[in-house]
């Protein structure tokens, strides 16, 4: 039976497409999607990082629905390329000793220095934390555009790659600000950027709505973000004891 290449659009014959070396069958995003990345894909880095990191930053949205429908030999896996920015990222951070609480330092009810430490540690998987939070979001808004709750946390996964790279290549201004009043305002111009880069990718991605009901849902979505975020904060400070008294 003759197939057509979702990547190349070949015809061929077999499992493999004879032009660009694609699967036949690339599976539906779901919950085996992510354990095989999970599984492999952490382990087995390839040459798709520019070429994915690339993509990101000229067509985000497009390119993230075209791998959600099958267009993904060319692709670093998503998943792989947070861990592997979150890791380089946690190791600047680390290296250089960056501190975002210097004006916490004289707060005595929260070990800031321990939690510096830990998150520049841990940098990776605190910001994979945070992804099924977006996720959130994301599907309680989106949820008639015909996503699934894992295909949703795939395009968050990607977005969260375009942020950390935001952070990597503007590092050297924050190690120029590290320990200065001015690290909190360029803290906030990152975020904004993100907040930029999150609206672009949802607009693209959500191709068959307008750019305003897009750029309103996107807004919307990140809103429950940040409740969710609040929600988990709250819960860790009273756990910590932090409103017992």
């Amino acid at each position: 039976m003759e197939i057509v290449c979702k990547n190349c659009h070949q015809v061929f014959n077999g499992h493999y497409c004879n032009n660009c070396g694609q699967p036949a069958d690339t599976h539906k995003i779901n919950s085996h999607f992510l354990w095989h990345d999970i599984q492999h894909g952490l382990l087995h880095f390839d040459k798709g990082i520019l070429y994915s990191l690339g993509q990101l930053f000229t067509r985000p949205g497009n390119s993230i629905r075209e791998f959600i429908e099958g267009k993904r030999v060319r692709h670093f896996k998503p998943l792989s390329l947070v861990v592997l920015l979150g890791t380089l990222y946690g190791f600047l951070y680390h290296y250089f000793h960056i501190n975002y609480f210097i004006n916490e330092s004289q707060d005595d009810t929260l070990d800031y220095k321990t939690i510096n430490e830990w998150t520049a540690t841990h940098f990776s998987w605190v910001t994979i934390a945070t992804i099924p939070l977006y996720t959130i979001g994301t599907f309680i808004v989106f949820r008639n555009q015909g996503y699934n709750f894992v295909e949703l946390f795939v395009l968050n996964t990607f977005k969260a790659s375009q942020r950390l790279f935001v952070q990597i290549i503007t590092f050297p201004i924050l190690f120029y600000l590290n320990n200065t009043n001015h690290l909190q305002q360029f803290s906030f111009v990152t975020y904004l950027i993100g907040m930029i880069l999150i609206f672009w990718t949802n607009i693209q991605f959500f191709n068959k709505l307008s750019k305003t009901k897009a750029f309103f849902l996107s807004l919307l979505s990140h809103i429950i973000f940040l409740i969710c975020i609040f929600f988990i904060t709250g819960i860790i400070l009273l756990l910590t004891g932090k409103f017992s008294d």
